[in-house]
């Protein structure tokens, strides 16, 4: 009796699978059709259908520029529906598939923006508005995706934003290093603070951040007690920023919410 039971909820499973196999609306849809559905989905921001229209579109005609659209397309639509990680790894493989496509600057340029973008979720009402405190490997990760664009494809429509990304970028490196710098201040470890600042003044001469770094070392060599250093220091920042509002009693702070306990003070 138990077997036969078990052979009818078999026989209805089975039944049931073929059921939804048949209930699938793309059965029998080409290739082309597969693909212009999900640009409907995408152009109607349904990212989730899109997605599943790519991912049917390359499982069934693997071959072909249809799949390599949808290779290309479906990174972005993944990032659209919330899914970071797995946009990521799309558009790592089609660059590392197709890495002199026509195209791949499309892969390179959502790259840049699925990093840069990391932290705009639901946490980050969080964190402050620029990017020094953030996590820096997403952003020179960023930073490296729209260089990519603007050196490899200047002439691509997303050059222009990628540059100015890059401009933004600079100065979030340059910034973050100093946020270390600043932290290793508070913890006494001043010859490290010194060693960071030195690097941002090397690395990124341009940066609007450059400014900081400079009274940051300062207060470096101050504590190291590398009293050369820190007057010869001293005098490159009155040069170059006379007017510099970190100079001034009090010094310059970043705009943090009061609520923010973990931010160094120093």
């Amino acid at each position: 009796m138990l077997r036969s039971v078990l052979a009818v909820l078999f026989a209805l499973a089975l039944a049931a699978c073929g059921g939804a196999e048949l209930a699938d609306e793309t059965a029998g849809w080409s290739a082309q059709r597969l693909y212009g559905e999900a640009k409907d989905a995408m152009a109607a921001k349904e990212f989730g259908k899109a997605v599943k229209y790519f991912e049917k579109l390359e499982a069934r005609f693997p071959y072909g520029r249809y799949a390599q659209q949808a290779q290309l397309e479906v990174g972005y639509a993944l990032w659209k529906d919330q899914e970071r990680a797995s946009a990521i790894a799309a558009v790592d493989r089609f660059i590392k598939l197709y890495p002199n496509h026509t195209n791949v600057d499309y892969a390179w340029y959502p790259k840049g923006l699925i990093n840069f973008n990391e932290l705009t979720g639901v946490l980050s009402w969080l964190t402050t508005p620029d990017m020094s405190d953030r996590d820096p490997k997403a952003t020179r990760e960023a930073f490296l995706a729209f260089k990519e664009v603007v050196t490899r494809f200047p002439d691509s429509r997303y050059a222009p934003d990628a540059h100015a990304r890059m401009r933004y970028l600079v100065n979030a490196l340059a910034a973050n290093e100093i946020h270390v710098a600043k932290y290793y201040i508070k913890r006494g470890a001043y010859l490290a603070a010194a060693n960071r600042c030195q690097y941002v003044i090397q690395h990124y001469p341009q940066a609007p951040a450059l400014e900081e770094a400079m009274y940051v070392l300062v207060v470096a060599y101050d504590r190291l007690g590398m009293n050369d250093l820190r007057d010869s220091a001293d005098r490159v920042m009155q040069k170059n920023f006379p007017d510099s509002a970190f100079r001034k009693p009090g010094g310059k702070r970043k705009d943090i919410p009061v609520w923010r306990i973990w931010d160094p003070d120093w």
